[in-house]
């Protein structure tokens, strides 16, 4: 028996691309993919899959809503669900895992570790990236649940990890640096500090660090 999938992805070549390269394995069948998490809650009485790839940032409701939504449904069988996404701070994590998912995958990972992931899963496994699996125990090591590098100054309007990337970057940190810091990659370190200007309405670091530290 094929383990059924289903997927949630806005982004046209993201959700093609894996299902396509899904397809491929005749271990796997993807019942349906849609590009909204309204659309798979409509289908939810139907499309009931061993597994549901979940995106996060979808327009309309997000991917966690929909993951919370479709548990508090139930259904006839024990659908599973594993989050697929470029968001790794703690807040997004932790909700995942509260509102029911039970993987969660960086977007940068491989395919055939995604392959390996999907079929731990459905094997009653918890695949997480390896970024992710490294915060969950931080946060269990650390007393409190609060991470080791936590900011001593705590702008409200970032993240965790971005208070955290702030402060390297105050430090004077490149951002080779700050990736090898906290084990992630540079693309996802600019990322972060492309949303840390967003949110602080700023143009660069300087301008960032002054304005959260006033100097």
């Amino acid at each position: 028996m094929s383990i059924t999938l289903a997927i949630i992805e806005d982004l046209d070549e993201v959700r093609d691309g894996l299902k396509n390269f899904l397809a491929l394995s005749m271990e796997f069948q993807v019942l349906e993919s849609f590009k909204t998490a309204e659309d798979a809650l409509a289908a939810w009485p139907r499309c009931q899959p061993d597994i549901f790839i979940v995106d996060i940032n979808l327009p309309g409701m997000n991917g966690i809503e929909f993951v919370r939504r479709a548990s508090m449904a139930g259904g006839e069988g024990r659908t599973q669900f594993m989050m697929f996404t470029v968001y790794e701070n703690d807040e997004k994590v932790f909700e995942a895992l509260k509102a029911g998912a039970s993987g969660y995958l960086l977007k940068n990972t491989g395919l055939v570790h995604i392959i390996e992931a999907l079929k731990e899963l459905h094997q009653g496994g918890s695949p997480m990236s390896s970024a992710i699996a490294r915060k969950l125990v931080r946060a269990l090591q650390e007393p409190g649940g609060k991470e080791r590098n936590q900011p001593t100054h705590w702008d409200p309007a970032l993240s965790p990890r971005e208070n955290e990337i702030l402060q390297l970057l105050a430090r004077g940190l490149l951002y080779k640096e700050i990736s090898d810091q906290l084990h992630i990659s540079t693309s996802t370190v600019r990322q972060h500090i492309h949303r840390i200007y967003e949110k602080l309405h700023v143009q660069n670091r300087t301008e960032a660090i002054n304005k959260t530290y006033k100097k």
